[in-house]
């Protein structure tokens, strides 16, 4: 029994008991959504030397306390917020205004006929072009998009993944006409076929020729476009399909681990694009539980890359990630109250030690977000950023007895899911059993029980009610947008070297059913003006599409 052990006793019989004899607690016990058990207030887990060597410092192993020595002292996280909707040219203005008020790099929201390989000429497209995102069918579009945007100055995030390569293609070809040297690029592009399998749907081809063509960018990046990120591994669509934060981390990782022995197994080696890695998370409400989140996912990379992978370049170490605030979090009551949930979760992304942020707008729960709310949203970074305080210091909630209890049990309840997912033959294998998405399935409905039970209080929606008529500003899109859309690929097609076009699909089509490298190829077709969905369906027609297994 040590001195502290005394004092523990002492301080329970005579001070806390007496207080909860005559407060008691609002309930027995608390937990966080992830059902860890929160403690009424810990002491330290450990002797000083062992605490120091868990935690250890901002900029090294095992990344902990973050992956910059400085972190915000050094630079701010950039502010990238995530727009694009109807044509190309009105996406264009949102990003001209944006970064006129402070935004620091672009995120590029596509509409679904994209996002699955579709022209907007496509009947599969119809009364979808330009819904949820911007429009791209060709490089026509593209060009568009980035008018007046010089690529060697910003960075871009572009969420796109079964047609991702396609994509970077016409992003490069932008670039290569603005004169840009590919080599100076910097950006990110999402390229996460497995959570679309699990949580998110907007697949187009079977796993197999999928990570293929993510292997494929992985060694054309490595050798051409260097700081351009090459992969975010998004655990934001689990979570907002219903995850825990645990399996949030969990299942996010599995899916890094898939796509390391993916690229290896394809003669890469770790140490040549682990560092152009990158990953995306989601923001929810229990601040301190997506604080530790965020620790605790760095650690178990970490400890993936130097153990299972045995990478030797410490910068393969690091998880970078992207984060954006909930959006299922968001409601459609009294929508002014996303505010301040988006501004909480903003500051536990901050805390967390986030590389990049996105803050939804108060109104995405009701339609797409209008200008001025989308500044709110850019304002409420700016304002942690510049008044909050939280930036002048390194990691200052680091060795907060809560935060490191928190952190260590989302990392072991995370490693116990990988090493279930190991035992079944790693995460295809669990995807094609549906036990990743029998898992997201049951913790919403969890969730979602608790709510309609009172057990969960959602401030608007099942408790504090009013009578509201909404009067905001809202955003439509035109639907003579669609029509516009197809008018201009009647005329690119019309003008185009359709012989050419020709000649690049046969190309493709051969390449495709063999194992040549596909982005050289890619970015020759966008610049003779093949469209994306001429691409697209010249490789279902190889590969096929995915059809997901009924359980």
């Amino acid at each position: 029994m040590t001195k502290l052990d005394d004092e523990l006793r002492r301080w329970e019989a005579n001070t806390l008991q007496p207080t909860l004899n005559r407060f008691p607690e609002r309930k027995p016990e608390f937990t966080t959504p992830s059902g860890i058990p929160m403690p009424r207030f810990l002491l330290p887990p450990c002797g000083e030397e062992e605490y120091l060597e868990k935690l250890g410092f901002p900029g090294e192993a095992p990344f902990t306390r973050g992956i910059q020595p400085t972190m915000y002292r050094g630079r701010f996280w950039t502010m990238r917020q995530y727009a694009g909707y109807a044509t190309a040219e009105e996406s264009n203005r949102r990003y001209r205004y944006l970064l006129e008020q402070g935004q620091t790099g672009l995120s590029v929201a596509f509409d679904l006929p994209t996002q699955i390989g579709y022209d907007a000429d496509d009947p599969i497209a119809s009364g979808e072009v330009g819904k949820v995102g911007v429009s791209i069918s060709s490089l026509q579009d593209m060009e568009t998009l980035f008018r007046d945007i010089p690529l060697d100055k910003v960075s871009t995030s572009m969420t796109i993944n079964a047609p991702a390569a396609i994509l970077l293609a016409m992003y490069i070809a932008v670039a290569k006409k603005q004169g840009v040297d590919i080599h100076q690029l910097r950006g990110t592009i999402q390229n996460d076929i497995l959570k679309e399998y699990v949580a998110r749907g907007t697949y187009i081809f079977p796993p197999k020729p999928s990570m293929r063509l993510i292997t494929d960018i992985f060694r054309f990046c490595h050798q051409e476009v260097p700081h351009w990120n090459t992969i975010s591994i998004s655990g934001y669509h689990i979570r907002e399909a219903g995850s825990t934060a645990v399996q949030e981390v969990a299942f996010t990782l599995a899916h890094a681990i898939t796509y390391i022995e993916s690229a290896i197994q394809a003669g890469l080696d770790v140490d040549e694009f682990a560092d152009q890695i990158s990953f995306f998370f989601c923001v929810h409400n229990n601040f301190l539980e997506e604080i530790a989140k965020f620790r605790a996912a760095r650690r178990l990379y970490a400890k993936i890359m130097r153990e299972r992978f045995k990478a030797q370049n410490p910068r393969s170490w690091m998880l970078r990630f992207h984060s954006q605030t909930g959006g299922s979090t968001l409601t459609a009551q009294q929508p002014q109250n996303n505010i301040v949930r988006t501004t909480l979760q903003a500051l536990a992304a901050v805390l967390g030690g986030t590389q990049s942020l996105h803050t939804n707008s108060m109104d995405e729960a009701l339609w797409l977000p209008t200008e001025s709310s989308v500044r709110i949203a850019l304002r409420t970074q700016q304002i942690i950023a510049f008044e909050s305080g939280v930036a002048d210091t390194i990691d200052p909630l680091a060795g907060s007895y809560l935060i490191e209890y928190l952190t260590d049990e989302i990392e072991q309840r995370a490693q116990a899911y990988l090493e279930r997912i190991d035992s079944m033959g790693g995460a295809l294998v669990a995807i094609e059993q549906g036990f990743i998405q029998n898992e997201i399935q049951n913790a919403a409905y969890q969730a979602q029980m608790a709510i309609e039970r009172g057990e969960q209080i959602v401030v608007g929606v099942n408790r504090f009610q009013i009578e509201e008529k909404l009067e905001l500003e809202r955003l439509k899109v035109d639907p003579s947008i669609e029509i516009a859309q197809r008018q201009r690929l009647a005329e690119l097609r019309a003008k185009r070297d359709n012989a050419r076009v020709q000649e690049l699909l046969t190309q493709l089509e051969s390449i495709a059913r063999g194992e040549g490298a596909l982005m050289p190829l890619f970015i020759e077709c966008v610049e003779n003006d093949v469209t994306l969905g001429e691409i697209c369906n010249t490789l279902r027609r190889v590969w096929g599409e995915y059809q997901p297994p009924q359980f």
